[in-house]
């Protein structure tokens, strides 16, 4: 298959962009099984789609996902919706849940045992943002496809 067309910006054109999105139950399974969905996904992107897609957006991808996961099956229970897109040279994952609390990350500690994840996904993504729904809320995270991700804060970009 022919790699799709990237833009002079290197970001897939709007016509380009691919996504999926599942439903996940709320049980203990569904993080490994998130994860999963998550490696198949940008893989498939990089088969069928012709994307390049570092090892470290795949790993990064992966780690964001259960981090978002697990907090959703944690603080929500039910069910848990997650979305995978790529837009231009990014994968977003947003994942949705029915709490309506929007998760703030706590201030470095050295000394806490846990509840770290919020603040480990900020710090390796390219964007971050909170949402609320009208039932509960959604999460989304960026993450580079390639390893030399754009410089700046997530916030300016």
């Amino acid at each position: 298959m022919e790699p799709s067309p990237l833009d002079e910006d290197r970001t897939v054109p709007k016509r380009e962009r691919v996504e999926t999105t599942v439903a996940l139950d709320g049980d203990g399974t569904c993080i490994a099984r998130a994860r999963d969905l998550a490696a198949a996904f940008l893989t498939r992107v990089q088969a069928q789609e012709g994307l390049p897609v570092s090892e470290r957006a795949l790993h990064i991808t992966q780690l964001v996902v259960s981090e978002l996961v697990t907090n959703a099956c944690k603080y929500a229970p039910g069910p848990v919706l997650m979305d995978l897109r790529i837009v231009g040279d990014l994968v977003e994952v947003s994942v949705w849940d029915s709490d309506p609390v929007l998760p703030v990350a706590k201030a470095a500690d050295a000394g806490r045992v846990g509840q770290h994840g919020l603040e480990i996904v900020m710090a390796l993504v390219q964007g971050f943002e909170t949402q609320k729904e009208p039932v509960g809320k959604r999460v989304i995270a960026r993450v580079a496809l390639f390893d030399d991700p754009p410089a700046g804060p997530p916030s300016a970009r």
